[in-house]
């Protein structure tokens, strides 16, 4: 088999064992770091709400600053948010930035991840392996940047602080050579007269 086609073939192993590995691990309450749509970023069932807590401590991050929600289908957004203009994906249709989107109306997730507001971050992901991902896990995965909060966001995984990743349940091997540069997603509020407010670009 030639070298070329050897290495595709381990690294599509590798990419369904992560998965398989993700998903056992995160249906027990753990934790697992994984590449995103943007940055790496650390995850959990986001309706479990004592995994969610786990994060905050890692990270040391304080639970006003909620995190965002990864899914992978616009019906899902219908499921965990019970305010939203149906306008926002004809939106979604026109940003190429991977973007996030401010819902009102938070409803079935970790009570944790909600603002006072009871507001949602939820981005709608197209990166291969976050839509597998997240698919077959038949939830909603938090997603929030491989870091102590308030040091700056790894752009690749080799600048992940090792002190994240002992404390991670599984490490996905897919993307970890990657040295692509990622930032993070824009972020933007859609508010009641329907209009787009970025906080982030």
């Amino acid at each position: 088999m030639p070298v070329i086609l050897r290495k595709i073939k381990i690294g599509l192993l590798d990419f369904q064992d992560d998965i398989v590995q993700s998903i056992e691990i995160m249906r027990t309450g753990g934790l697992i770091l994984y590449p995103t749509d943007t940055i790496w970023g650390i995850g959990c069932d986001a309706t479990n709400a004592e995994a969610v807590q786990r994060i905050y401590s890692i990270k040391k991050r304080p639970e006003s600053k909620s995190m965002i929600v990864l899914l992978a289908h616009e019906r899902d957004i219908l499921k965990y948010t019970s305010q939203t203009d149906l306008q926002i994906f004809s939106f979604l249709k026109t940003v190429q930035k991977p973007t996030t989107v401010i819902y009102e109306g938070a409803v079935g997730l970790a009570t944790n991840l909600l603002p006072t507001d009871g507001t949602i971050a939820i981005r709608l992901v197209k990166e291969d392996f976050c839509r597998h991902l997240i698919k077959r896990f038949r939830k909603p995965v938090v997603s929030t940047s491989a870091n102590i909060s308030g040091n700056p966001s790894p752009r690749y995984f080799e600048e992940i602080d090792e002190s994240i990743k002992e404390k991670m349940d599984y490490v996905v091997k897919w993307r970890q050579e990657e040295k692509t540069i990622h930032e993070p997603s824009a972020i933007v509020k859609w508010g009641k007269s329907g209009v787009a407010e970025f906080i982030r670009k």
